[in-house]
C-alpha cells in the first residue's frame, strides 16, 4: 500500500486526515468535471487545515492520496474497475486499476489508520430489494469498520427505511448535523428520523470518541442535509428518478452497474440539476467533515 508523504507526514503529527473515494471520479460524474469536482473537495479540506486523501488502486496498489495526474488518469481512462470489499482482492491480485467505493474506500482508510471519510451519499438497500435482495456492501462495511462517514443521507435512488433498518441491525449510529431528519441527498430532508441531531462540530466528535474508547466496533455516519438553496424539488426528483428506474429495469441493468446508470440517467432527466447537486452536496460535507475531524484531534 502506498500512503503519499503528505498524508503520512499527517498521521504522524495527528493532524486530521480525511479519506476520500474514487468511484465518484471514475463513474460518477463525465469528465471534465469529475476532476473539477475532486480537486475542489481536497481544496475545501485544506482550507479547513486538514490533509485529503483520495483513495484508489493503481496497477493492483492500494494509493491514499492520490496525486493530481492520478485523479486525472482515473477520470480519463476506460479501463478502471469499481471496487467494493468483494472487488479488492481482485484488482490488487491482478493488477488493475480500481476505483473505491463507500466500503472499498472504508476498508483501505481503515488499514492506513484513517478515521474519517468524506462522501456524496452512502449505498444501502434498492428499491424492490425485499424480493432481489440488492443491498450495498457500504451498509455491512459500517456496521464492522472503524470509520466515520460524513455524507448527505443515502442515495436518492434507494429505499431509505430499509436502508435504516438495516443499519440498526448493523449498530451504526445515525447521527443528523442539526437535522431529526435522514437528508435524502437532493433534498435536505426525509420522512425518515436520524438516532440522533447532534448541534456542533465538537459533539460528533465527542460520539466518535466514545465508540473508540469502549471499542464498539463499527463505523458512525454522520448525515449532512443539503443547503436548502441547493436541495432540488422532492416531488420533481422523486418523479425523475421513478422513470429511471422504470427505464433501467425495462433494459436490465443490474448490480454494481444499477448506481451509475441510474445517477446519469437523473442528470439527463434532471438537465443537470442533479449533477450540480451532487458536487455542492459533496463541498458541503468536506466542510463538515474537516470540523469534525478538527474536533476529534483535539480530544482523542
Amino acid at each position: 500500500m502506498r500512503i503519499s508523504e503528505e498524508v503520512q507526514t499527517a498521521l504522524k503529527d495527528n493532524k486530521p486526515v480525511i479519506a476520500l473515494e474514487s468511484t465518484i471520479i471514475s463513474f460518477g460524474m463525465p469528465y471534465p468535471t469529475n476532476v473539477e469536482a475532486a480537486l475542489e473537495v481536497e481544496k475545501i479540506i485544506r482550507e479547513n487545515n486538514c490533509v485529503p486523501a483520495t483513495i484508489a488502486i493503481l496497477n493492483g496498489e492500494p494509493v491514499i492520496g492520490l496525486t493530481k495526474d492520478e485523479i486525472e488518469y482515473l477520470a480519463k481512462s476506460k479501463k478502471v474497475i469499481k471496487c467494493s470489499r468483494r472487488d479488492l482482492p481482485i484488482a490488487i491480485g491482478t493488477k488493475l486499476d480500481g476505483a473505491t467505493t463507500v466500503s472499498g474506500t472504508m476498508i483501505l482508510a481503515s488499514l492506513a489508520g484513517i478515521e474519517f471519510f468524506v462522501t456524496g451519499g452512502i449505498g444501502g438497500a434498492h428499491r424492490g430489494c425485499n424480493n432481489n435482495f440488492d443491498i450495498s456492501a457500504d451498509l455491512d462495511e459500517l456496521g464492522k469498520t472503524n470509520v466515520s462517514v460524513i455524507c448527505a443521507g443515502p442515495k436518492a435512488i434507494l429505499d431509505l427505511g430499509i436502508t435504516l433498518e438495516i443499519l440498526e441491525t448493523k449498530g451504526v449510529p445515525v447521527i443528523g448535523y442539526n437535522t431529526d431528519y435522514l437528508p435524502a441527498f437532493y433534498t435536505s430532508k426525509s420522512k425518515y428520523k436520524v438516532d440522533y441531531n447532534a448541534k456542533t462540530p465538537l459533539e460528533i466528535a465527542k460520539i466518535i470518541k466514545a465508540k473508540r474508547d469502549f471499542k464498539i466496533d463499527g463505523g458512525v455516519l454522520i448525515t449532512n442535509p443539503i443547503n436548502e438553496k441547493d436541495s432540488l424539488d422532492e416531488k420533481t426528483i422523486n418523479d425523475i428518478i421513478d422513470k429511471s428506474i422504470i427505464e433501467m429495469n425495462n433494459l436490465g441493468i443490474k448490480g454494481k452497474e444499477e448506481t451509475p446508470y441510474l445517477l446519469s440517467k437523473i442528470a439527463e432527466l434532471s438537465n443537470g440539476e442533479s449533477l450540480e447537486a451532487n458536487i455542492k452536496l459533496i463541498l458541503n460535507n468536506a466542510k463538515l467533515g474537516s470540523l469534525i475531524a478538527k474536533e476529534y484531534a483535539k480530544i482523542r
